[in-house]
């Protein structure tokens, strides 16, 4: 049984539009690249054409990533506030002596801590799920514990 993929409808029109240029653009850009390759004659020391061939492997083995992601994807809504932390929420919390911070909670796909976006399997992640405004929260963080509060969830 495969795991869901939480994306949100975002993530999900990323994620199509990605597919989209790989199956058309792309595609055409590598199969003329090996078209000309192939027209170069003597394909054992033809290095385009096995660049060309890594290429093409690279290029299929992603367009199947990305049609398996989007196959069994799960599309999060926003979340109705229930005060509760669950995926799709954006939670603010802070560290004491800290700055509050504000990260969405997503599906690993799209997670991207740079974007404030966290995955709801990530230490972090985990730790707030289910949780409530005013909850102090402790995780385990690459740079060690660390305690915080949740100070609003939308």
């Amino acid at each position: 049984m495969t795991q869901p993929n939480y994306l949100t409808p975002e993530g999900e029109e990323k994620l199509k539009a990605e597919l989209e240029e790989l199956k058309g653009p792309k595609r055409e850009e590598l199969s003329a690249r090996l078209r000309s390759a192939i027209q170069m004659g003597d394909l054992s020391e033809n290095a385009d054409y096995h660049k060309a061939k890594e290429d093409q492997g690279f290029l299929e083995g992603r367009i199947q990533e990305l049609e398996a992601i989007l196959r069994n994807s799960v599309i999060i809504e926003k979340s109705k506030n229930t005060g509760v932390v669950t995926i799709g929420s954006k939670v603010t919390i802070q560290e004491e002596g800290f700055d509050p911070e504000t990260y969405d909670l997503v599906g690993p796909t799209e997670a991207d801590p740079r974007q404030g976006k966290i995955s709801h399997e990530s230490p972090i992640g985990k730790a707030l799920m289910d949780k409530k405004v005013g909850d102090v929260v402790e995780a385990e963080a690459p740079g060690g514990r660390i305690k915080f509060k949740i100070v609003k969830i939308e």
